[in-house]
């Protein structure tokens, strides 16, 4: 190595990861294997998937690529950086650049892509993983979480200038209550039955009498006895 750095230019894996929105970071040889369990995969071309490469003796890093659309069974056009030298310089996008699957299945599992050197498809039998597709992301499981519930919140009331209007009315009916003096000043008046025992007089006892009028009238009602028989 001469010591110098080289200049900087485009890789593929940010490129692919800007224009399709899947958020995974790392060597475009890692993509297939980081998506598994966070987007679904799958071997048949959309737009929008990404073309994830198998890394080779050509291509140890690998490569990723966007599909921007699906012309039949066997073709694609792709969005991708850092494919073709263009004017001698690395790090270039190409966008709608033809890609035709070279596989005997049809599973795109090899391809032969766009070379700009040449003008025409590269000569290359390209492995391929998969495609990675944005738009379907698997569903992580829910962590099973054993969590209190939380207490509901305690709104105090605002107080009250003056009682509400259903209090006033729980109370229209009754009287005013009576002050104490006022109580053992004025008797309280009696029902109708009592008036009734209360009316009654109650009964007075025998007047007493002397012993002198006692024998007066023992006397006097002797006389009289006697004087029927006579």
């Amino acid at each position: 190595m001469s010591g110098k750095e080289l200049p900087p230019y485009l890789q593929c894996v940010p490129y692919a990861r800007e224009v399709t929105g899947i958020e995974i970071y790392g060597d475009a040889l890692t993509w297939w294997e980081q998506a598994a369990g966070r987007y679904e995969r799958g071997r048949e071309p959309r737009v929008g998937a990404v073309m994830a490469f198998v890394p080779n003796d050509k291509m140890r890093l690998g490569h990723v690529a966007a599909v921007s659309r699906v012309i039949d069974s066997r073709t694609v056009l792709l969005d991708h950086a850092n494919w073709s030298p263009i004017n001698g310089t690395r790090g270039q996008i190409e966008r709608g650049v033809k890609a035709v699957d070279v596989s005997r299945a049809n599973d795109w599992s090899e391809v032969r892509v766009w070379y700009d050197p040449l003008q025409a498809l590269g000569t290359t039998r390209w492995p391929v993983q998969g495609f990675i597709y944005p738009d379907a992301k698997a569903k992580a499981r829910p962590q099973q979480r054993l969590a209190q519930a939380a207490p509901a919140p305690v709104h105090p009331q605002p107080t009250r200038s003056q009682p509400s209007r259903s209090f006033l009315a729980a109370f229209e009916a009754t009287p005013p209550p009576r002050q104490a003096s006022a109580l053992l000043a004025t008797p309280q008046r009696a029902t109708r039955q009592q008036v009734s025992y209360a009316s009654a007089p109650p009964l007075s006892p025998p007047p007493r009498t002397t012993s002198t009028n006692a024998r007066k009238s023992s006397g006097d009602a002797a006389a009289r006895a006697v004087a029927l028989y006579d």
